[in-house]
């Protein structure tokens, strides 16, 4: 009877430690899912916001938007151009979370932008952007000057080759077209020429067009090597230029958002502005990091060095 009584309550005693012993691993492995596996599925905010607007900077963007999405796999990011005037007035209305611009919104008469929140996430040089065979790699401002506003018409006036000059703009409401005609062309208009509402439809004209001469930012440059980039004045359009301000086509980068940004908005805002974008990403799509810039613009235009 003893030995029975001694039996049962050693039964009972390694069941109360199976038990605990069970308990105790169900509940490591469910704070292991909290703290890893949870991390992995349902890191950083879930949802889809828009984000559109400045040619200039879709490929930008769109590269950002990819890596993002591929690290946080409930957001989405949908990312369009149309150009700056888009972006600040789909923003602005409301259809747009995110919208880009190359210049600022204070600059426009239809937009209040008090009502905008700026945040400047890159610099981005432009210039002229000529077919590969035109035979002229630099030009001074005012043969620049010349040739958009149609004075010029052939290439052998500037030293080029015997070629008709095509021009190929962006149409009004363009932030690349603006930063253009305001520091390339001193504020002159273009002459009528081929009018495509992309970036990327001009590179690809100009690519394709003897003769023919647009304008883009360095970004496009990156993606298609054959086109060339036009000096100004002798000097070249390079990032280091930019940033001394020796090279005096440029423009920021701007993403508005109406008010402060919450949820994904911010943190895909913040994630442009990491270190990682910052020092990786940019230098690699042709942008430069505005943190690098050694002179800065108001809305007005003017430049100043950065103590």
């Amino acid at each position: 009877m003893k030995s029975f009584k001694r039996l049962a309550l050693l039964f009972a005693f390694f069941l109360v430690v199976g038990v605990l012993a069970a308990c105790g691993g169900s509940s490591e492995e469910g704070n292991s899912g909290s703290e890893d596996g949870g991390s992995e599925e349902g890191s950083g905010e879930s949802g889809s916001i828009t984000v559109g607007g400045s040619s200039a900077m879709q490929p930008l963007v769109a590269a950002a938007a990819e890596e993002f999405t591929a690290e946080n796999s409930d957001a989405q990011i949908d990312v369009q151009g149309g150009g700056s005037g888009t972006g600040l007035s789909e923003v602005a209305a409301g259809n747009f979370d995110i919208g880009n611009s190359d210049y600022f919104a204070e600059t426009k008469d239809d937009i209040d932008a008090e009502e905008l929140v700026d945040h400047k996430v890159a610099v981005v040089g432009m210039t002229a952007a000529a077919h590969p065979e035109v035979g002229v790699d630099n030009l001074s401002k005012d043969e620049l000057k010349e040739i958009f506003t149609g004075e010029i018409t052939n290439w052998s006036e500037v030293g080029g080759a015997d070629e008709e000059i095509t021009l190929v703009n962006r149409p009004d409401g363009s932030g690349t077209r603006a930063t253009f005609n305001e520091f390339g062309l001193d504020g002159e208009e273009p002459a009528e020429g081929i009018t495509e509402d992309s970036s990327n439809r001009v590179m690809q004209i100009v690519n394709d067009t003897p003769g023919a001469v647009g304008y883009l930012s360095f970004a496009y440059f990156e993606r298609n090597e054959d086109i060339v980039p036009l000096g100004v004045d002798g000097v070249e359009p390079t990032d280091e230029n930019v940033k001394t301000g020796e090279f005096p086509i440029w423009a920021y980068q701007h993403s508005y958002t109406q008010g402060e940004p919450e949820g994904l908005e911010k943190e895909f805002l913040d994630y442009m502005m990491s270190e990682e974008i910052q020092t990786s990403l940019l230098p690699d799509q042709g942008y430069i990091p505005a943190t690098e810039m050694e002179v800065e613009r108001d809305a007005e235009g003017n430049e100043s060095d950065i103590e």
